[in-house]
C-alpha cells in the first residue's frame, strides 16, 4: 500500500500523542524541567498535531489525494488525538466539571461514530455527514484543550485562564450534544425503519 502526503500526515499526528504526553508528565518525571515548560511543550505539540488535522484534508481535496485508507485513519486520528489529551487533563485536574465534560465529549465521538458505521453500512453515510455544527464545536474544543494545557498549573499566575479553558470545553460539550443530536435526528428515519436501506448496500453487508 502506497501512503500518499495526507495519510502520512495524519500518521504524524498519531505518533505525536505519545511525545504530547510524555512532555505533559515530564515535569513530574524530571522536576529540574519547570512545570510551565511542559505545559506549553504539551500545547505546541497538540497545536502541531490540531495543524496537520486541517492540513491532511486540505491537501488531499485541493490535489486529488483522497484514500480509503486515510479516510479511515484520519477520524481515528482525531478521536485518538481529544480522547488521550482529555484523559491526561482529567489525571491531572480530576474534578468533576471536567471529568463530566471530558465524557461527554468521548462519549459522543464514539456514539457518532458508530452511528456513521452503521449507516454507512446500509448505504446511508450521506445523510450524517460532517456538518458545519460539528466543525465549530471541533475549533471551540481544540482552544479549550489549548488553554487547559498551558495553564494547569493551579499556582499560576494567569490562572484565570484556567478556567476560560473549562468554559470553552462546557460549551465545547454542548454543541458536541447539539450536534450529535442533528446527526442523530437525520439517521432516525433510516434507524426507526421509515426508510429503507438500499438494496446494493444491504446485499453487500
Amino acid at each position: 500500500m502506497r501512503i500518499n502526503l495526507p495519510t502520512a500526515l495524519t500518521l504524524f499526528r498519531i505518533m505525536l500523542l505519545p511525545v504530547m504526553v510524555v512532555v505533559f508528565y515530564s515535569h513530574a518525571a524530571i522536576p529540574a524541567i519547570p512545570l510551565r515548560a511542559a505545559n506549553m511543550a504539551a500545547a505546541v505539540v497538540f497545536a502541531l498535531a490540531s495543524v496537520t488535522d486541517w492540513l491532511d484534508g486540505w491537501i488531499a481535496r485541493r490535489w486529488h489525494m483522497e484514500s480509503a485508507f486515510g479516510a479511515f485513519l484520519d477520524p481515528v486520528a482525531d478521536k485518538l488525538m481529544m480522547g488521550v489529551t482529555l484523559f491526561v487533563l482529567v489525571q491531572s485536574h480530576p474534578t468533576a466539571l471536567l471529568a463530566v465534560t471530558s465524557a461527554v465529549i468521548v462519549g459522543r465521538e464514539i456514539a457518532v461514530s458508530a452511528l456513521r458505521e452503521w449507516m454507512a453500512s446500509v448505504g446511508e453515510r450521506a445523510l450524517v455527514k460532517v456538518q458545519w455544527i460539528g466543525k465549530f464545536k471541533t475549533v471551540i474544543q481544540i482552544v479549550a484543550i489549548l488553554v487547559l494545557l498551558l495553564e494547569r498549573d493551579k499556582d499560576a499566575t494567569f490562572l484565570r485562564l484556567w478556567f476560560a479553558g473549562e468554559t470553552l470545553l462546557v460549551i465545547a460539550a454542548i454543541l458536541t450534544i447539539w450536534s450529535g443530536l442533528a446527526y442523530l435526528r437525520a439517521a432516525w428515519p433510516v434507524l426507526r425503519g421509515d426508510r429503507a436501506p438500499r438494496d446494493d448496500a444491504s446485499r453487500s453487508a
